[in-house]
Protein backbone atom coordinates (compact mmCIF):
# COMPACT_ATOMS: atom_id res chain seq x y z
CA UNK A 1 0.00 0.00 0.00
CA UNK A 2 0.90 3.45 -0.55
CA UNK A 3 0.26 5.09 2.42
CA UNK A 4 1.55 8.98 2.82
CA UNK A 5 2.87 8.83 -0.56
CA UNK A 6 3.04 12.18 -2.19
CA UNK A 7 2.86 12.82 -5.91
CA UNK A 8 2.10 11.22 -9.36
CA UNK A 9 4.51 8.94 -11.08
CA UNK A 10 2.79 9.54 -14.17
CA UNK A 11 3.97 6.53 -15.53
CA UNK A 12 7.80 7.21 -15.52
CA UNK A 13 10.75 7.11 -13.99
CA UNK A 14 11.97 8.97 -11.39
CA UNK A 15 14.93 10.91 -13.61
CA UNK A 16 12.65 10.87 -16.62
CA UNK A 17 9.69 12.57 -14.65
CA UNK A 18 12.40 15.20 -13.42
CA UNK A 19 13.49 16.00 -16.54
CA UNK A 20 9.83 15.99 -17.81
CA UNK A 21 9.43 18.82 -15.41
CA UNK A 22 12.71 20.77 -15.91
CA UNK A 23 11.53 21.17 -19.45
CA UNK A 24 7.91 22.54 -18.52
CA UNK A 25 9.56 24.70 -16.11
CA UNK A 26 11.57 26.00 -18.76
CA UNK A 27 8.73 26.36 -21.15
CA UNK A 28 6.68 28.13 -18.54
CA UNK A 29 9.46 30.72 -17.59
CA UNK A 30 9.22 31.30 -21.45
CA UNK A 31 6.32 31.32 -22.66
CA UNK A 32 4.02 32.14 -19.59
CA UNK A 33 1.83 29.33 -20.76
CA UNK A 34 1.78 25.48 -21.58
CA UNK A 35 -0.73 23.34 -22.41
CA UNK A 36 -0.36 19.88 -20.75
CA UNK A 37 -2.30 16.59 -19.18
CA UNK A 38 -4.14 18.10 -16.22
CA UNK A 39 -2.01 15.41 -13.56
CA UNK A 40 1.33 16.80 -15.20
CA UNK A 41 -0.25 20.49 -14.26
CA UNK A 42 -1.36 19.40 -11.27
CA UNK A 43 2.40 17.88 -10.25
CA UNK A 44 3.59 21.12 -11.81
CA UNK A 45 2.11 23.94 -10.38
CA UNK A 46 3.31 23.50 -6.82
CA UNK A 47 7.15 23.23 -8.16
CA UNK A 48 6.71 26.56 -10.30
CA UNK A 49 5.00 28.17 -7.56
CA UNK A 50 7.94 27.65 -5.36
CA UNK A 51 10.50 29.25 -8.29
CA UNK A 52 8.11 32.37 -8.50
CA UNK A 53 8.53 32.62 -4.70
CA UNK A 54 12.48 32.09 -5.15
CA UNK A 55 12.47 34.77 -8.04
CA UNK A 56 10.84 37.45 -5.78
CA UNK A 57 14.01 37.69 -3.89
CA UNK A 58 17.03 39.24 -5.04
CA UNK A 59 19.79 37.30 -3.05
CA UNK A 60 22.55 35.36 -4.71
CA UNK A 61 21.21 32.20 -2.87
CA UNK A 62 17.67 32.55 -4.47
CA UNK A 63 19.09 32.60 -8.04
CA UNK A 64 21.80 29.69 -7.17
CA UNK A 65 18.34 27.57 -5.86
CA UNK A 66 16.73 28.50 -9.14
CA UNK A 67 19.94 27.84 -11.14
CA UNK A 68 19.72 23.71 -10.27
CA UNK A 69 16.53 23.90 -11.81
CA UNK A 70 16.34 26.49 -14.66
CA UNK A 71 19.49 25.18 -16.28
CA UNK A 72 19.42 28.34 -18.70
CA UNK A 73 20.96 31.40 -17.90
CA UNK A 74 18.55 33.58 -19.74
CA UNK A 75 15.52 31.64 -18.03
CA UNK A 76 16.71 32.04 -15.04
CA UNK A 77 17.37 35.97 -15.31
CA UNK A 78 13.90 36.30 -17.15
CA UNK A 79 11.96 34.78 -13.64
CA UNK A 80 14.10 37.15 -11.53
CA UNK A 81 13.75 40.58 -13.56
CA UNK A 82 10.68 40.16 -15.28
CA UNK A 83 8.31 37.79 -13.69
CA UNK A 84 9.43 37.58 -10.01
CA UNK A 85 8.79 41.66 -9.56
CA UNK A 86 5.61 41.13 -11.16
CA UNK A 87 4.11 39.11 -8.19
CA UNK A 88 6.18 40.97 -5.41
CA UNK A 89 3.26 42.07 -3.78
CA UNK A 90 1.11 38.65 -4.14
CA UNK A 91 1.38 36.71 -1.19
CA UNK A 92 1.15 33.29 -3.40
CA UNK A 93 -1.16 31.87 -5.91
CA UNK A 94 0.77 33.06 -8.69
CA UNK A 95 -0.42 30.01 -11.45
CA UNK A 96 -3.93 29.13 -12.68
CA UNK A 97 -5.09 25.62 -13.88
CA UNK A 98 -7.31 26.07 -17.20
CA UNK A 99 -8.94 22.86 -18.04
CA UNK A 100 -9.18 22.28 -21.91
CA UNK A 101 -11.31 19.56 -22.63
CA UNK A 102 -10.16 16.31 -23.78
CA UNK A 103 -7.28 15.52 -26.59
CA UNK A 104 -8.31 14.46 -29.69
CA UNK A 105 -5.93 11.48 -29.90
CA UNK A 106 -6.11 9.54 -26.71
CA UNK A 107 -9.00 11.65 -24.65
CA UNK A 108 -6.60 12.49 -21.88
CA UNK A 109 -8.05 15.41 -20.17
CA UNK A 110 -5.79 18.40 -21.27
CA UNK A 111 -5.03 21.65 -19.37
CA UNK A 112 -3.45 25.03 -19.52
CA UNK A 113 -0.90 26.26 -16.71
CA UNK A 114 -0.55 30.24 -17.03
CA UNK A 115 0.08 32.54 -14.68
CA UNK A 116 -2.42 34.71 -13.52
CA UNK A 117 -1.38 37.75 -15.39
CA UNK A 118 -1.00 36.27 -18.23
CA UNK A 119 -1.21 38.24 -21.04
CA UNK A 120 -0.83 36.63 -24.93
CA UNK A 121 0.08 40.31 -26.34
CA UNK A 122 2.89 40.71 -23.65
CA UNK A 123 4.75 37.89 -25.70
CA UNK A 124 4.18 39.36 -29.01
CA UNK A 125 6.21 42.14 -28.96
CA UNK A 126 8.80 40.94 -29.76
CA UNK A 127 7.83 39.12 -32.64
CA UNK A 128 6.93 40.36 -35.99
CA UNK A 129 3.24 39.45 -37.44
CA UNK A 130 3.09 37.37 -40.11
CA UNK A 131 1.24 38.02 -43.00
CA UNK A 132 -1.32 35.25 -44.15
CA UNK A 133 -2.23 34.86 -47.48
CA UNK A 134 -4.82 32.69 -48.52
CA UNK A 135 -3.81 28.59 -48.85
CA UNK A 136 -4.26 26.68 -51.95
CA UNK A 137 -5.58 24.27 -49.70
CA UNK A 138 -9.05 25.58 -49.89
CA UNK A 139 -8.75 25.58 -53.77
CA UNK A 140 -7.78 21.91 -54.23
CA UNK A 141 -9.87 19.14 -55.77
CA UNK A 142 -10.82 16.50 -54.13
CA UNK A 143 -9.05 13.13 -54.53
CA UNK A 144 -11.63 11.68 -56.85
CA UNK A 145 -11.64 14.50 -59.72
CA UNK A 146 -7.40 15.02 -59.46
CA UNK A 147 -6.02 13.51 -62.81
CA UNK A 148 -3.54 10.21 -61.94
CA UNK A 149 -2.32 9.07 -58.30
CA UNK A 150 -3.91 6.51 -56.39
CA UNK A 151 -7.07 7.86 -55.42
CA UNK A 152 -8.81 8.42 -58.81
CA UNK A 153 -7.57 5.03 -59.81
CA UNK A 154 -9.05 3.47 -56.49
CA UNK A 155 -12.90 4.84 -57.66
CA UNK A 156 -12.70 4.04 -61.36
CA UNK A 157 -14.82 1.01 -61.99
CA UNK A 158 -16.66 0.46 -58.74
CA UNK A 159 -20.04 1.82 -59.64
CA UNK A 160 -18.90 4.79 -57.29
CA UNK A 161 -19.83 8.27 -58.43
Amino acid sequence: MRHAQRGRKLGRTTAHRLAMFRNQLASLVVHERIVTTLPKAKELRPIAEKLVTRGKGASLADRRQVARVLEDRGHVKKLFDEIGPRFADRAGGYLRIVKLGPRVGDGAETAALQFVDYDPARGEEAKPAKETKPTAAKEAKPARERKGGRASKAFEGRGRK
